[in-house]
């Protein structure tokens, strides 16, 4: 019996050891994007926004459009929130700075279907990936999206994409197609506000926007058709049952609700 305590006892501390480390590098990871989330929602100096572009199929279309990519393709969600601050007045003019890094060839781990506990622990894992694949960027970046491009023809349907504050990595499915490049930067830059505090403002039933914080202008008189959307609900009220998808950013705002979110507004 003695002899058994004694073999255990190391496996024991060991153990202990263990999540003694995991205790300790979940609380570093805490304080420092606590840190970061508050230095980047002062809106003072650009936010740098790194986009790391992934061809998530074997397809030649998706690779020929991954390859094809470049930062002009991206800078539609510069300029948007360029307009965007001009209108409350943020300290700095240029809020957003895109910056393209390269193509990667490894996939960000699949989220889970259901559990909490599994959905935490893919959490962490999806933040040490982000970690592995931008530690040797040369450039400063605050928030980092990894835009997972398909090909239409084979994926005609995605999963729906998510913004992260914990990390501040968004996860972004879009489509290898010319005409989407457009609704591909709408979602960009919904999941990137997702990543500083933003919530969506659709219904969950049938992603018809809330009013009146998804509207883009909820004092419309008269209120239908709307001529714009707010950004965090994506899409355009034309009637009282009908909406439309945005096809890019000119068509969308940021609304007071998410300005408050976001800290454009006190």
């Amino acid at each position: 019996m003695q002899a058994v305590t004694q073999s255990e006892t190391p496996r024991g501390g060991f153990k202990q050891l263990r999540v003694m480390i995991l205790l300790l590098i979940l609380l570093v990871v805490s304080v420092t994007t606590c840190q970061t989330r508050f230095r980047t929602t002062r809106w003072r100096q650009p936010v740098y926004v790194a986009i790391y572009p992934i061809a998530a199929d074997n397809s030649p279309v998706t690779g020929r459009y991954v390859a094809a990519l470049d930062a002009e393709y991206f800078k539609s969600i510069d300029r948007f929130f360029t307009r965007e601050a001009v209108r409350y007045h943020l300290e700095t003019d240029e809020p957003v700075r895109t910056r393209l890094r390269g193509a990667l060839r490894e996939l960000p781990p699949p989220l889970p279907d259901t559990g909490l506990l599994s959905t935490a622990f893919w959490s962490l894992r999806l933040r040490y990936w982000a970690w592995r694949m931008s530690r040797t960027a040369s450039e400063p970046a605050d928030i980092r999206m990894f835009v997972l491009f398909h090909d239409p023809a084979l994926t005609p349907t995605v999963p729906h994409s998510l913004g992260l504050a914990k990390g501040l990595i968004g996860v972004v499915y879009a489509f290898a197609a010319p005409t989407m490049g457009g609704e591909n930067c709408v979602v960009i830059a919904h999941e990137m506000l997702h990543t500083v505090g933003a919530t969506d403002k659709y219904r969950v039933g049938d992603n018809a926007p809330r009013f009146p914080d998804g509207f883009g202008d909820p004092a419309q008189n008269p209120l239908y058709p709307q001529q714009v959307a707010e950004l965090m609900a994506g899409r355009i009220m034309l009637a009282a049952d009908r909406w439309q998808q945005v096809a890019s950013l000119d068509e969308v705002v940021v609304g007071r609700a998410t300005a408050l979110e976001i800290r454009w507004v006190h």
